[in-house]
């Protein structure tokens, strides 16, 4: 088996779609420049897997064949494997300094390789075997899978069954003997559109009269029926213009997808769940677990990048000496490795469940993800008042590259002889797209949102806290009755 390099990639993805964006249908979305910093992450993930001082953390060996692959497509063998996937996303995070796509898949395909054992165990069904060999398929071909769990939900009071619109959650509307038709939305759905596949799950705990929404499957992103929008985000036509420097991370970029089936066909052999009901809120809870994992690794390697451009800012504006300065710095260094303490915490204190693959310790992790609904918006606004007021004043760049007022605006944002002004521009932009324009959907924004909201840690953290052990704690040493 070969890794597929990134020049591979970019060719594979290459395929008839039915993309809109701003009203209108998208050819070719691979050479479209909103579209293309996104693809250009994604292949910055092959390209690092082809490198020799990056195969111990980009690749590992395939429990199911023996073969070398991505660890992208890997199902978690040990406590060291999940301690990787950590150190992975944050060494991705440092390369790209935006969300790179990869993650929800990949936490998709462990939470499902144990629920769909589980399920087998207990209802003779054959989801584990059909699941693993349509892995073992992601792995030889080294594909990039996308993971779609939010459905629209419609009216929020309401129960799935109880909807005014039966497909404001994603359903099956028809059984065959060879297979099911679905239909209903997916959304926020991140790198779907340069996503090979995706895995459909069921977005929230359901009940007797339900079944038909108690549904997960494997479907290729071009299949027909499915209709692509993609998601508007600030500054995005920046990316449009003449030049680069307006746009801040000119070279990569991260993708929302809104996606909607309108009578899609699945065949037999990539449905992994079909109505059983008692399974589909472990899978959403399990999958929660392993995305929020993931976020004390990724949002840190952002993290470190977003760091580094404001001690850089600090330098050229001359005020990296002060001691309010280097103390405001030191305390975002503090929020991110402690953001990144909790990602290994919980990877650490992983165990193995009965399939044999192993999982993070869920606590922590739910723990690791309501910090980074917190930290991330202090290091931006820190960020933001290392910087100055210049980041959202800022001329455009064909101010600063015209020929008649570009030399006044360079004499002017230059601070000393060491200083060069484009530079200065450079960081201030990146600082700008980071925490107020089109990155800091996938660095601030989706901190708070992505892989539950706050609420949901909470609820998750609630679960696990065991208050019952600990109010025993307590009786022990106090000598109160254990009752």
């Amino acid at each position: 088996m070969t890794l597929k390099t990134p020049e591979e990639y970019f060719k594979s993805i290459q395929h008839p779609v039915n993309l809109y964006m701003f009203g209108e249908k998208v050819e070719e979305f691979w050479n479209h420049p909103i579209i293309k910093p996104s693809i250009n992450t994604v292949m910055k993930i092959y390209e690092l897997a082809q490198m020799d001082e990056y195969k111990d953390l980009m690749t590992t060996t395939s429990h199911l064949t023996g073969d070398t692959i991505n660890r992208f497509t890997h199902i978690h063998q040990s406590v060291d494997d999940l301690i990787k996937k950590v150190k992975m996303q944050r060494l991705l995070g440092q390369q790209t300094a935006c969300c790179f796509q990869r993650c929800v898949g990949f936490d998709t395909a462990n939470a499902l390789y144990s629920i769909t054992y589980e399920m087998d165990k207990k209802n003779g069904t054959e989801y584990h075997n059909r699941f693993k060999k349509y892995w073992i398929e992601v792995q030889s071909q080294d594909l990039m899978v996308g993971g779609a769990m939010t459905d629209t939900k419609g009216d929020r009071s309401k129960r799935p069954k109880d909807q005014p619109d039966p497909d404001a959650f994603l359903h099956i509307v028809e059984e065959r003997d060879d297979g099911i038709i679905v239909r209903g939305a997916k959304i926020h759905q991140t790198g779907y559109l340069n996503s090979h596949r995706a895995i459909i799950m069921p977005t929230l705990s359901l009940r007797p009269g339900e079944e038909q929404y108690a549904v997960s499957f494997g479907v290729n992103t071009n299949e027909k029926g499915i209709t692509l929008v993609y998601g508007r985000q600030s500054c995005d036509t920046r990316k449009m213009e003449l030049g680069k420097l307006d746009v801040g991370n000119f070279k990569y970029g991260g993708q929302e997808i809104f996606v909607i089936f309108d009578n899609v066909y699945i065949p037999n052999d990539q449905i992994f769940m079909n109505g059983e009901i008692e399974f589909a809120g472990k899978l959403v809870n399990r999958f929660a677990g392993f995305h929020r994992q993931s976020y004390g690794g990724c949002k840190v390697g952002v993290g470190d990048v977003l760091i580094g451009a404001a001690s850089l800012i600090t330098e050229y504006n001359g005020t990296e000496k002060a001691s309010h300065i280097r103390d405001k710095l030191v305390e975002m260094v503090h929020l991110n490795e402690t953001l990144y303490s909790c990602g290994i915490a919980c990877s650490s204190l992983g165990f193995q469940r009965e399939a044999g693959n192993f999982e993070m310790d869920m606590l922590l992790a739910n723990v690791c993800k309501l910090n980074v609904t917190r930290f991330p918006y202090e290091i931006g606004r820190l960020a933001e008042d290392l910087a100055g007021g210049l980041i959202c004043t800022m001329p455009s760049e064909a101010d600063f590259k015209s020929e008649e007022i570009g030399h006044l605006i360079e004499k002017y944002l230059n601070t000393s002889e060491e200083t060069c002004a484009e530079d200065r521009y450079k960081v201030l932009r990146f600082i700008e797209n980071l925490t107020m324009g089109l990155a800091s959907v996938s660095y601030r924004t989706e901190s708070l949102h992505g892989a539950g909201s706050p609420q949901a840690q909470r609820i998750m953290i609630s679960r696990q806290a065991d208050l019952t052990e600990k109010k025993k704690l307590i009786k022990k040493i106090l000598d109160i009755d254990l009752k």
